[in-house]
């Protein structure tokens, strides 16, 4: 409770320092107070002192702490209660498409790329509260997993469900999955457009040159990030099949068309990066988080409770309890 209390005017506490001075003064005068008798001997008095005179500093008390009171009521002690409301003045659509070809399977990245890739982009996507965010799949071919949402649940739910799979066709295709990712965001009306492109190896399938998807991205004002992912020099990857199914691996060259990528993302205004480990992987994602931007308003509303009306109110009583104690009982020892 009393760390939600503020004190407008903290300097009146300065007068505070006024509470040990007037105990002090009331030290040394507190004797003098009362009438004095002067005799000869007091001895037949000695035992006389009764517990009404002994409780009458309890009226110095009271006046003290009606001061402290007051002084505090005068720093305006005050609760805040601050409530937010927040509009997203300018949001940004974000279409990430991923490669799910076998080689994403490889296990220079732990456990293996494409599982690396979802647990990264898992967390980019929950940094981005205020945009839409859609995914796009392409091995040899692409398609659309799901299109641009707010819900994010959706896209984590989809994110979470994406595999490597026999259904799409083996292969590379860059300039599908660019062009795919493209016709996603054709009609967005947001301020901002981006692709994240993704993919470890080079373009080898599709009948869209990845040139000319990049050309459509500028043309609609689409910002393309490209990412290279892969360890350089040889990684231990899909090969062949076992007997009973299983992907049997062996160490292969990786290859990165790095010069396309880097033509993609120069041409459209984005960045290409290359994520060689988990951790640059990760990087990469919040780099990108904080190049895109989204401009938020804000506004706070504050309401604001005075505290001091019931302190004022103690001291008062105090004051009048001290007053009525020295006109009544105290009357004949004060």
């Amino acid at each position: 409770m009393l760390e939600n209390i503020q004190f407008l005017n903290i300097e009146f506490f300065w007068l505070l320092l006024l509470l040990p001075i007037a105990i002090v003064w009331y030290m040394f005068t507190r004797n003098k107070q009362t009438a004095e008798l002067k005799m000869s001997s007091i001895q037949g008095f000695k035992n006389s002192s009764t517990f009404w005179s002994k409780f009458k500093h309890l009226l110095f008390a009271l006046r003290l702490i009606a001061l402290g009171l007051l002084i505090t009521a005068l720093a305006r002690p005050r609760t805040v209660d601050v409530s937010t409301q927040t509009k997203t003045t300018s949001g940004i659509d974000i279409v990430m498409a991923i490669d799910v070809s076998a080689s994403m399977l490889a296990k220079d990245l732990r456990p293996n790329r494409l599982d690396a890739l979802k647990e990264v982009a898992a967390d980019f996507i929950d940094g981005r509260p205020n945009d839409r965010i859609g995914l796009v799949e392409y091995a040899g071919e692409a398609y659309t997993k799901t299109p641009i949402t707010s819900d994010k649940s959706i896209v984590q739910r989809s994110l979470r469900d994406i595999n490597y799979n026999t259904i799409i066709e083996s292969g590379t295709a860059i300039g599908m999955g660019l062009a795919t990712s493209v016709n996603r965001l054709k009609d967005s009306r947001a301020k901002s457009k981006v692709i994240i492109l993704l993919t470890d190896g080079v373009n080898n399938s599709g009948f869209i040159d990845p040139k000319i998807a990049s050309e459509l991205a500028v043309e609609y004002g689409i910002k393309v990030y490209t990412i290279g992912l892969g360890t350089n020099g040889t990684a231990l990857s899909p090969i062949g099949f076992n007997s009973n199914g299983t992907f049997r691996y062996g160490r292969t060259q990786v290859e990165i068309d790095e010069a396309l990528l880097k033509e993609i993302a120069a041409e459209t205004g984005g960045k290409y990066f290359r994520a060689t480990n988990n951790d640059k992987l990760a990087q990469i994602y919040e780099e990108i988080n904080k190049l895109e931007k989204t401009e938020i308003e804000e506004t706070k509303y504050y309401n604001y409770d005075e505290k001091y009306r019931p302190l004022v109110l103690l001291a008062g009583l105090l004051l009048l309890i001290e007053l009525l104690l020295r006109n009544t009982i105290f009357r004949s020892f004060v």
